[in-house]
């Protein structure tokens, strides 16, 4: 497990966004893959929106996929063995780079096919309690021409990254601008922040 936390640590130090190829197992992430589908065949899923509580709002211009918070409370197994695993990382990140993070949130993201998300910082500008921003892929057997790409823009080297299962994405949510590419086949994840009251 340390082994995919200095993955992410590394290469976020390196080029400002950490990449591990396996940060879930094949297990961890077939398992969540099966509640996000389950959660939709229930109607669970909302329609995303933009903003926090405090000043929401709701535009497929800019951004059309559906989401689902995960909470304590649900006491999902497998959602449990992911929170455990991201305490693990808070600790790890915490003792290595001294980031002082004291809590996070997280929620599955589903994009249907023409889904996509505009270029957008994740950190709001009435509260910058989100430091860092976790995206986690659900996707066995994707391929080029499904699209849905993480596109990072910066300066020097836009970054597209691929949304294949177990990947785990880790960047400042105050500093890279990014948008979801337009997906041509369903695309899951669990998306959150690492954050800092």
């Amino acid at each position: 497990m340390e082994n995919s936390f200095e993955d992410l640590i590394a290469s976020y130090i390196e080029n400002k966004v950490g990449i591990s190829e396996h940060f879930l197992s094949t297990d961890l992430a077939n398992n969540l893959k099966q509640n996000l589908i389950v959660l939709n065949q229930k109607s669970l899923l909302m329609e995303a929106g933009i903003g926090n509580s405090e000043k929401v709002s709701y535009d497929g211009a800019i951004r059309s996929d559906s989401i689902y918070w995960l909470d304590k409370k649900h006491n999902n197994a497998f959602e449990n063995e992911f929170f455990a695993q991201i305490e693990a990382f808070i600790i790890y990140l915490n003792q290595s780079c001294y980031a002082g993070i004291t809590g996070y949130e997280f929620h599955y993201s589903l994009y249907e096919s023409g889904d996509f998300y505009l270029k957008h910082l994740d950190q709001f500008k009435n509260n910058p309690s989100r430091k860092y921003s976790m995206i986690s892929y659900l996707n066995s057997n994707w391929l080029e021409s499904d699209g849905g790409e993480l596109l990072i823009h910066q300066l020097d080297n836009n970054q597209k990254i691929s949304p294949t299962q177990g990947k785990t994405v880790f960047f400042k949510s105050d500093e890279l601008v990014h948008e979801v590419l337009v997906t041509q086949n369903t695309r899951m994840s669990i998306t959150g922040w690492l954050k800092s009251d």
